[in-house]
């Protein structure tokens, strides 16, 4: 099943707030099959939004549709769909009665614009927001499907996954299986993979398609199936697998569709290890990477945020004569920065890192984007390299994140024992 996506606001379209909505669809819906022919961001123009859901209508059975159903008056969505679908606007209680629910939750006063949300179209069917105040909208014309839902990116997640998609699966049955694998590797470019895996591609029957989605440090590969006799596709796909997975063994750190913060947190709990952190140029990133992850108090004790040298002098115990000579950014610092915290906070491992994120504070020997990240692995092993990370100070810190937590797995042996 092919579908359209309508990103809806002015506010996407003059960079104020990010379309995060399309993306976050998109993945929800392909492990069942369903792809994304097109998406389009419009303004709250009536207008607008008519011509992309023509458009829309003319190449997909199904649109979806995020944003323009707030109270305020720039929110149009609501009405231009009732011109689209026919029909009119009423009020309806029951959404009143949800909208109150959902504001005493939050503790909030209900105010006569919110009680508006109340005010919906004739012709559709209500899905109730339990998580916001703007109802969500099922529209049918000519045994195609338009679901219209609000903006907010928490909503319009939680919605979907718990009432959008399954009533679109239910209303749209099919007999197309579909099977999806991905697997995590690193330490190889993009295109040095994928001429490494020329003729496994070669050799992929037509309906298995593998994807190449790089991510700083990481490329995930996700080999996707779709065929209309189960059997033959969980066979083949997983014959495929174990083919792909032989071929890339030793970039391999992953079988499972996984942050590498996570995949370092599953080994450090396999081992009964634990982790700490000192950084400076990451800010806490790292950590706060790890920590994003449920249950990982089992193996992270705790993070030094070391900006400042006396930090690393005073609570890591570096040398300050050793800042002196060598600078904050260098290997000998980073890793005293990593034996340091690792003694500090008790842990079996320790990252670090001290680096120039930008846009200031680069200097010819060490450039913007110069960092060093050190790891103080099992036992008294240490392992440290300089890093020269392109891109915005986001983008650098993004990186050196990346790489820290890549080092990591790799002082415990990853690639390699999977």
């Amino acid at each position: 099943m092919k579908v359209s996506i309508i990103a809806i606001g002015d506010e996407l379209l003059i960079g104020q707030v990010t379309d995060t909505n399309s993306g976050m669809l998109a993945r929800m819906m392909a492990p069942y099959g369903w792809e994304v022919h097109q998406v389009m961001t419009v303004a709250d123009n009536a207008d607008d939004i008519r011509k992309a859901v023509d458009q829309a209508f003319r190449t997909t059975d199904v649109i979806l549709t995020t944003g323009g159903l707030g109270p305020t008056a720039d929110d149009i969505t609501k009405p231009t769909l009732c011109s689209i679908f026919g029909g009119g606007l009423h009020f309806d209680p029951a959404v009143l009665d949800n909208v109150k629910t959902v504001m005493a939750k939050r503790g909030r006063v209900l105010n006569k614009l919110t009680e508006n949300q109340a005010i919906v179209p004739d012709n559709a069917i209500i899905i109730q927001n339990k998580v916001g105040t703007a109802p969500l909208f099922w529209f049918q014309k000519d045994g195609k499907v338009l679901v219209s839902m609000p903006g907010v990116p928490f909503e319009t997640e939680e919605m979907f996954r718990s009432e959008v998609l399954p009533r679109l699966l239910h209303h749209f049955d099919n007999n197309i299986s579909t099977t999806h694998t991905t697997l995590i590797v690193a330490g190889i470019s993009e295109s040095a993979l994928a001429e490494h895996l020329k003729d496994y591609e070669d050799s992929l029957p037509g309906y298995l398609h593998l994807a190449y989605l790089p991510k700083p440090g990481i490329i995930r590969l996700r080999l996707d199936g779709r065929h209309t006799d189960a059997s033959v596709l969980t066979s083949e796909s997983d014959r495929f697998v174990k083919q792909l997975k032989h071929l890339v063994a030793k970039w391999l750190i992953s079988d499972n569709d996984m942050s590498t913060a996570a995949i370092l947190l599953e080994e450090l709990k396999k081992r009964k290890m634990t982790v700490s952190t000192a950084e400076s140029c990451t800010g806490g990133n790292i950590a706060h990477q790890i920590t994003l992850i449920p249950g990982s108090s089992e193996a992270m004790n705790g993070s030094v945020v070391a900006y400042a040298n006396s930090v690393k002098s005073g609570i890591l115990k570096v040398d300050p004569a050793m800042i002196t000579e060598h600078g904050a950014v260098s290997i000998p610092v980073a890793e005293a920065m990593a034996a340091g915290v690792r003694t500090a906070l008790k842990t079996d491992i320790s990252i670090s890192t001290s680096g120039i994120a930008g846009p200031g504070g680069g200097t010819p020997e060490k450039p913007v984007g110069t960092v060093c990240i050190a790891v103080a692995g099992p036992g008294d092993s240490m392992m440290s390299e300089t890093f020269h990370l392109p891109g915005s100070r986001q983008r650098v810190i993004e990186r050196a994140t990346s790489e820290a937590l890549l080092m990591a797995l790799k002082a415990l042996g990853i690639p390699g024992e999977i």
